[in-house]
């Protein structure tokens, strides 16, 4: 995949991961939910939002805003795979499902932007450089 290409697709990815966060906050409000499930949902909703924002960062080459999407893309798939494992974890099935869908979202990220092309094109810098 060519780097012009990458970031279009990863902020189209935090997009849908937006979405379907905004989404659940509106499933929440109509079926109920706990406190865990508002508070879940509108941390993903703001951390994609931030994320998104990131991805325009790092298209224009901002290796700091690449370093938090890889960092984010890695350690986020983890962290829902804990809360889809976890046997009472306050949320409901319809959510864990939706945490499902949110981690293959990210994980599709993750693969994207640790490409050694990418990672490439976003070296380390120096002490001194």
């Amino acid at each position: 995949m060519d780097n012009n290409k990458v970031w279009p697709l990863v902020r189209a990815l935090f997009v849908a991961v937006l979405v379907v966060s905004i989404a659940t906050l509106g499933v929440a409000a109509v079926v109920g939910g706990n406190w865990v499930v508002w508070v879940r949902a509108a941390a993903v909703a703001a951390a994609s939002a931030w994320l998104v924002a990131l991805a325009g960062q790092a298209a224009r080459g901002r290796r700091s805003a690449y370093v938090r999407i890889r960092f984010v893309s890695l350690a986020a798939p983890v962290g829902i795979v804990l809360i889809l494992l976890a046997p009472d974890s306050g949320y409901p099935l319809w959510m864990k499902a939706e945490q499902g869908v949110v981690g293959l979202l990210v994980a599709a990220v993750a693969v994207v932007v640790n490409r050694r092309a990418v990672r490439e094109a976003f070296p380390k810098r120096g002490k001194l450089g």
